[in-house]
């Protein structure tokens, strides 16, 4: 007998980074835990390429906004780094400026010694008059060199510092006005990351509602060719997915589950692009059951991978995958109570053959 499948995590931790653009909640659409915690594999009945609310649109929408969030929120976090290293610049201006009218001030009050000295001892005078006065003509001449070197040294001080604080307050003025323009900047690419996570939030629960219509029917809507990512890694294995924070781990016991846990969850938005772990061949798509909307792939090493829970598939039964190729995007259909992906490894394509993903992957070089 076939052990039973597991019921996830109540309730995920949302990833880190990108997966976590919004807080998710878990609306009525989404498919409870059955009563007995049962569930089964049921194997694709029907690949229409179609379903409720409009079909694979919400799939393609969902994938688009995503993509459209990562490069906003890239692009946000590159403005507010901009805008603190400007400001960091503007205050660095700032004293380097306070500091060189603080040494002006005190070279000033230095010729204003100077001269009150100069006046003391008889300066006031004419220097005809003090030589005829003097008791040593010599040495107030060579005094009166001596001062007055002084007197130009400084002199010439004060005007290089002004300079100096000339160009620090043109310099703190140019800051300022790119400093006002980034944060402007920043500002706006904030509103505009808001605005794709709030179109992507709606997006994450129509897909959700459709794939809880296929998965309540058994009947998948088919692959939605998602437009697959770039990628010039040389890796043989991957993550399942690329951003996430780790839940359920395997052959977990509590009261979640009718059996132990039977994989590793990855806590991730709805939505999030789950990708095949390594080369190989899909070997089953299915809908409805304990694992809800699922895919498993074949390895070239002849071991299988399943991705569970999903809320759309991007491949079709019998269809070859490459490493880090988009299988489907995570969901919450199924016996789960919110959005993640359930995530196996197995010696056989079936449930009860699962051994730890942590230490599989681990053996081909992928840490968790």
């Amino acid at each position: 007998m076939r052990s039973l499948p597991c019921r996830p995590l109540v309730a995920p931790v949302l990833p880190v980074l990108l997966c976590a653009l919004v807080a998710l909640g878990v609306p009525g659409a989404a498919a409870a835990d059955g009563p007995d915690g049962s569930g089964g594999t049921a194997e694709n009945t029907e690949n229409t390429g179609s379903g409720g609310h409009g079909g694979p649109s919400a799939s393609v929408e969902v994938a688009r906004l995503y993509v459209e969030a990562q490069s906003a929120t890239a692009r946000y976090e590159a403005g507010r780094r901009a805008a603190a290293a400007q400001r960091a610049r503007v205050k660095h201006l700032e004293r380097l400026l306070a500091k060189e009218r603080y040494e002006v001030s005190v070279l000033h009050e230095d010729l204003g010694r100077m001269a009150t000295a100069q006046y003391r001892t008889g300066g006031g005078l004419p220097l005809t008059a003090r030589l005829l006065l003097a008791d040593n003509p010599d040495e107030l001449l060579r005094g009166r060199r001596v001062v007055g070197q002084a007197d130009l040294a400084v002199t010439n001080t004060v005007a290089r510092t002004q300079r100096a604080a000339a160009r620090l307050a043109t310099a703190r003025r140019s800051a300022t006005r790119a400093r006002d323009v980034l944060d402007r900047r920043e500002a706006r690419l904030a509103r505009l990351k808001r605005d794709i996570e709030a179109k992507l939030e709606s997006a994450r629960w129509t897909l959700q509602e459709e794939a809880d219509v296929s998965a309540a029917a058994g009947r998948c809507r088919g692959a939605v060719r998602l437009a697959q990512p770039e990628s010039s890694s040389t890796r043989a294995w991957v993550t399942p997915v690329e951003s996430y924070e780790l839940s359920a781990g395997f052959d977990s016991a509590g009261a979640r589950w009718a059996a132990r846990h039977t994989g590793q969850d990855f806590a991730v938005a709805i939505g999030a692009p789950v990708r095949s772990v390594g080369a190989g061949r899909v070997v089953r798509v299915a809908c409805g059951g304990g694992f809800g909307v699922e895919v498993v792939v074949r390895h070239e090493d002849g071991s299988y991978t399943q991705y569970a829970h999903l809320a759309s598939v991007a491949v079709d039964q019998g269809e070859r995958v490459r490493t880090g190729q988009w299988v489907g995007q995570a969901g919450t259909t199924g016996n789960s109570t919110g959005p993640h992906l359930h995530f196996e490894t197995r010696v056989t394509p079936d449930l009860g053959s699962g051994v730890d993903p942590v230490g599989w992957l681990a053996e081909r070089g992928v840490g968790l």
